[in-house]
C-alpha cells in the first residue's frame, strides 16, 4: 500500500497548480518554497512545518491586538451562536448598530453616519460616489463639481473608482483606459494644490488623501501641517475632504486616527483593515450629517445612495469590531503603545546608519526602510523578505522599500528582535549580490 503523500508537500503542489496570488508574479512564485501559514498566536505566525515567525507586517497591516486574542475569539464564537450573516438591505442587527455608534463616537467631530462595506477599496469607492452624488443632487452650480484631487503616488485600493484616484504607475497605468480622469497634486505642497483649485474653479467635488502617511507609496510621510492646510483649502474652495484611514487608522500612527494629530475632521472618513483587529473583512465610510441629509427625499426623487454589498455589516465581523474596540480600552493599547513607538525610533537609528539603507521613513508604527540599491532585476526588497523569513520574521517589501508595521500588541523584546532580524536580513541580502556586482 502506497503511503499518503506528506500533507505539506501536497499543499505546496496544490498551491502551485490552483492558486493565483495577489500582487505576485506567479512565474517567480512557482520557483520558490512557499511559507504556508497554519495558525497564529499573539504576534507570531506558525507555518505547516512548525516554524515560528514574528508577524512584522500585521498580516498586511490589519492585525492590531495579536492573533487568537481570547476576547475577540469569544465575541466571534458568541455571534456564531446567534446568526452568522443577515443582510443590511432593508434589515439591521444589533452588532452593526452598536459598532456604528462606537465608531461615530470615536471618529473626528462631525462624522455622524456609518455606511458599511467589505474592504478598504470599497470604503474609498463609496466615499467617491457619495461625494459625486451629493453635489449632483444639490444641482445648480454645484452640479459642476465632478472632479477629484488626489496625491501623486496615491493608493486607495484596486476597484475601478479607487484606482482612478490612485497614482502609482506600476499598479495603475495599465488600467488607465478604464478610469475617470482626476487632478494630481504634489504631496506636501499646499501651493500646488491651491493652483489646481484655482485652475478648476468650482469643479472640484473632493480631495482624497491618506492623512500623514502614504502607505503603499512606500511610507511617504507628509510634512507637519500639510493635512491641516489641505482641510483649509477644501473649506476655502467649497470642496469635501475624504480621508482614507484604511492603513493609518486604529493606532498605527500613535492615535486612533491619523487626523487627530492635526485636529482635522474630514467630511468623509474611510476605515477598514484594523477595524476588526485583523479578524474578518469589514470596512466603513463615515459621513457628516450634511452629506447624509443630501440623500434624503421622497421615494420618487430617487436620491437614495444606490450602493451595497451582500456582506455589508456582516454580524460576525461587527462582533469582532466591537471586541477590538473593547480591547483598545481594556488593555490601554494606545497608552501602552507610546513607549514602543519611541523605542522603535531609537532602534531604527542604527538601521538608518547602515550603508545599505538610503532612508528610513516612519510615523508611529508605520515604517518604510528604503534600500540603497534600486535595480529592478535584483529585487532587493524581495531578497530582504526571504532572508528575514529564514531568521524568523515576516516582512513585506514595496519595491525596494522594506515595510515594518507589527501589531500594536507586540512586546518590547519582540520589537527589538524584529528590527534586529530586519537589519541582518538587509546585510545578508546585499551580500548575496555583491559577487555578481564585482564581476
Amino acid at each position: 500500500m502506497i503511503p499518503p503523500p506528506d500533507a505539506h508537500v501536497q499543499l505546496v503542489s496544490d498551491d502551485r497548480s490552483c492558486v493565483w496570488h495577489p500582487f505576485t508574479q506567479q512565474q517567480a512564485w512557482a520557483g520558490e518554497e512557499p511559507v504556508i501559514i497554519e495558525r497564529g498566536e499573539g504576534t507570531d505566525l506558525f507555518d505547516t512545518t512548525g516554524k515560528r515567525y514574528i508577524d512584522g507586517v500585521s498580516s498586511l497591516w490589519c492585525n492590531v491586538h495579536g492573533h487568537a486574542h481570547p476576547r475577540i475569539d469569544a465575541a466571534v464564537r458568541g455571534q456564531l451562536d446567534k446568526v452568522a450573516h443577515s443582510t443590511m438591505l432593508g434589515l439591521t442587527h444589533p452588532s452593526a448598530i452598536r459598532l456604528a455608534r462606537r465608531l461615530v463616537d470615536l471618529a473626528p467631530e462631525g462624522l455622524t453616519r456609518c455606511f458599511y462595506s467589505d474592504s478598504g477599496s470599497t470604503a474609498t469607492e463609496i466615499a467617491l460616489k457619495m461625494a459625486f452624488q451629493f453635489w449632483h443632487q444639490r444641482g445648480g452650480e454645484d452640479a459642476r463639481r465632478t472632479r477629484f484631487i488626489s496625491l501623486r503616488d496615491a493608493y486607495h485600493g484596486d476597484t475601478i473608482g479607487s484606482v482612478s484616484v490612485g497614482g502609482i504607475e506600476l499598479f495603475h497605468s495599465t488600467y488607465r483606459p478604464l478610469l475617470f480622469e482626476t487632478l494630481t497634486a504634489e504631496p506636501g505642497d499646499p501651493k500646488n494644490m491651491q493652483r489646481l483649485f484655482e485652475a478648476h474653479y468650482g469643479e472640484v467635488a473632493a480631495v482624497i488623501m491618506e492623512p500623514l502617511v502614504q502607505g503603499a507609496a512606500g511610507m511617504l510621510v507628509h510634512p507637519p501641517g500639510y493635512l491641516r492646510a489641505v482641510r483649509e483649502l477644501c473649506d476655502r474652495h467649497g470642496a469635501l475632504l475624504i480621508c482614507d484611514e484604511v492603513a493609518t487608522g486604529f493606532g498605527r500612527t500613535g492615535k486612533m486616527f491619523a487626523c487627530e494629530h492635526e485636529g482635522v475632521a474630514p467630511d468623509l472618513l474611510c476605515v477598514a483593515k484594523g477595524v476588526t483587529g485583523g479578524y474578518l473583512p469589514l470596512a466603513a465610510t463615515l459621513a457628516t450629517e450634511e452629506i447624509y441629509e443630501g440623500f434624503l427625499g421622497d421615494h420618487a426623487e430617487f436620491r437614495t445612495f444606490f450602493h451595497g454589498h451582500t456582506y455589508t455589516g456582516n454580524p460576525l465581523a461587527c462582533a469582532a469590531g466591537l471586541a477590538t474596540l473593547d480591547v483598545f480600552e481594556e488593555e490601554r493599547t494606545l497608552e501602552r503603545l507610546q513607549p514602543k513607538i519611541e523605542l522603535l525610533g531609537e532602534l531604527l537609528e542604527q538601521v538608518t546608519a547602515m550603508p545599505e539603507v538610503a532612508e528610513v521613513r516612519r510615523r508611529g508604527f508605520m515604517t518604510g526602510i528604503q534600500l540603497t540599491d534600486h535595480r529592478v532585476e535584483l529585487r532587493m526588497g524581495h531578497r530582504v523578505a526571504i532572508e528575514a523569513r529564514r531568521r524568523g520574521a515576516i516582512v513585506r517589501p514595496l519595491g525596494d522599500t522594506v515595510i515594518l508595521m507589527p501589531p500594536l500588541a507586540i512586546s518590547v523584546s519582540e520589537l527589538r528582535r524584529l528590527v534586529k532580524i530586519t537589519s541582518e536580513a538587509i546585510r545578508a541580502a546585499v551580500a548575496t549580490v555583491r559577487p555578481a556586482v564585482a564581476a
